[in-house]
């Protein structure tokens, strides 16, 4: 699965200087970034394997300087790609040699805290941590907790509708976000949403969320907070075998217990994170189960004792509940250090993104290894056991030639298996460029062309982060002249970047 991008627009690069002293008019001093050297940091986000120099780096501060910057790339015909932390683990921030890639670190400020309502309004260079962090003092938190929730931003979860650990009970960024602020890629600064739950007219957020960069460019976010449960208590339960574990997880939703957090790891992905940061997993199990459950005590106590049979009838060997808050956050600890943890078994790895029906995990896992084996690549599994949202990463070694090609074909696979078993290409990480050959798997031509439409009603120059999700782009006056009815076979001919 090789990745490629639109080739460079000759025409815009020999322009570069005064696309450069543009920016420079809208955004003063250090805010521009032209020198080679200092565009190295940008060249990828945290999908190392591709990398790219972006034409010129734009800080802008203010929302005029984004609607202006916009304003003028529209009418310049210049790409804009916007980056947040650069967190992406799929390519979304890649940036164009012949494009503006527009960072918004510098929106880093938290505007207002209204506890009787229950939100928060932030800039999108706030990171996610930061929210709950500002709130928690007075009891609150900010339920969406990506395991980069130390250094992603609100903005780039908007983007990508990332999830966490908790989303199985409090939902993903979509469930938690009441309005944005919004400029088009013609300089128009919406407001789209507000500070109520169910805003009137279309659902424009819920198209927003999870846009990818694609439709337009955030300039200021509302969340909702919750008030912290009166009682959180965490179980860590190890199974002898995958298919227990498996079987445990269904069986716990299907007796109408929804816990906070449901989350699995395989046998390597246990020693992995248990060498990292020693909090005492146990090591004899080939899988671990990590059930968070919340809520007034009596109801905690109760739940834990059904989880708990639950478990013991599928076969667990070890339950081990935590008997205070330091001891819940030490469970959830291994597991948000899965990630780096895996950096110490393997120069490099993949983290693949992927959602399969529960009941189908003891199969996938199973395929898994034999993949595992075709490919002569170690994997190790971290789950969002509760919403099927797999984790996957491929261990491999770029400075061994073939390897990075071998990664990328069994990461395909994978995801090629997901979608096989009733599940989708992403869960959380979105599709940027790391799926975007692979949705011809999940949609066919008709439903990718649907899709297209929406990008083309907010851009219909396709300036905005273009290369991104669509494996073919086409031209948005080509699609309006197309009538499209399901079994159609549309585009055959059309013009392509």
């Amino acid at each position: 699965m090789t990745i490629c991008m639109p080739a460079p627009d000759e025409a815009v690069l020999a322009r570069r200087g005064e696309i450069v002293a543009a920016m420079r008019a809208i955004v003063a001093g250090e805010g521009v970034i032209d020198k080679a050297d200092e565009l190295r940091p940008y060249e990828s986000d945290a999908l190392t394997a591709y990398r790219q120099p972006p034409m010129v780096v734009v800080l802008p501060e203010t929302t005029e300087q984004v609607a202006a910057i916009l304003r003028w790339c529209h009418a310049n015909r210049v790409k804009v790609v916007p980056r947040g932390a650069g967190t992406s683990l799929s390519g979304g921030a890649l940036p164009l040699a012949d494009g503006v890639l527009l960072g918004m670190a510098r929106f880093n400020r938290i505007l207002e805290v209204d506890y009787a309502d229950r939100l928060v309004v932030v800039q999108p260079g706030v990171t996610n941590l930061a929210i709950t962090r500002a709130v928690e003092d007075e009891g609150f938190y900010y339920a969406p907790d990506p395991s980069s929730q130390i250094a992603c931003t609100i903005g780039g979860n908007v983007a990508e509708n990332s999830g966490g650990v908790h989303c199985l009970k409090y939902g993903l960024t979509t469930n938690n976000v009441l309005g944005v602020e919004f400029v088009t890629i013609e300089g128009e600064v919406l407001r789209i949403g507000g500070r109520g739950l169910e805003p009137a007219g279309l659902d424009l957020l819920g198209v927003i969320v999870g846009s990818e960069g694609l439709l337009g460019v955030v300039t200021e976010v509302t969340v909702r907070i919750l008030p912290r449960p009166e009682t959180a208590r965490a179980l860590l339960i190890g199974f002898p075998e995958v298919e227990g574990a498996g079987r445990c997880v269904a069986d716990v939703i299907a007796a109408g217990i929804i816990p906070a957090g449901m989350e699995m790891m395989d046998k390597p992905a246990v020693h992995a994170a248990e060498a990292f940061v020693q909090v005492g997993y146990p090591l004899d199990v080939e899988a671990l189960l990590i059930v968070e459950l919340d809520g007034p005590a009596a109801e905690c106590n109760h739940l834990l004792e059904e989880v708990e049979k639950i478990a013991r009838a599928n076969g667990a060997i070890s339950i081990r509940i935590s008997a205070d808050d330091d001891e819940r956050v030490a469970f959830w600890a291994g597991r948000k250090a899965a990630f780096p943890a895996a950096g110490r078994l393997a120069p490099d790895y993949l983290c693949m993104d992927g959602t399969i029906p529960r009941r189908r995990l003891p199969d996938v896992l199973t395929r898994m290894c034999a993949l595992s084996g075709q490919y002569g690549l170690g994997v190790i599994n971290v789950f969002h056991a509760g919403d099927g949202n797999l984790h996957p990463l491929i261990l491999y070694d770029a400075n061994k030639p073939g390897e990075l090609e071998q990664a990328e074909a069994f990461g395909a696979d994978i995801l090629r298996l997901c979608v096989e078993v009733g599940g989708v290409l992403t869960g959380e990480h979105g599709v940027g460029v790391e799926k975007r050959d692979l949705m011809p798997v999940m949609f066919s031509p008709v439903d990718l062309a649907q899709q297209q439409r929406v990008k083309c009603a907010f851009d219909p120059e396709l300036l905005l982060n273009p290369g991104k999700m669509f494996p073919e782009l086409h031209r948005c006056a080509e699609l309006g002249r197309m009538h499209v009815h399901r079994g159609a076979l549309p585009f055959p001919d059309l013009p392509r970047f």
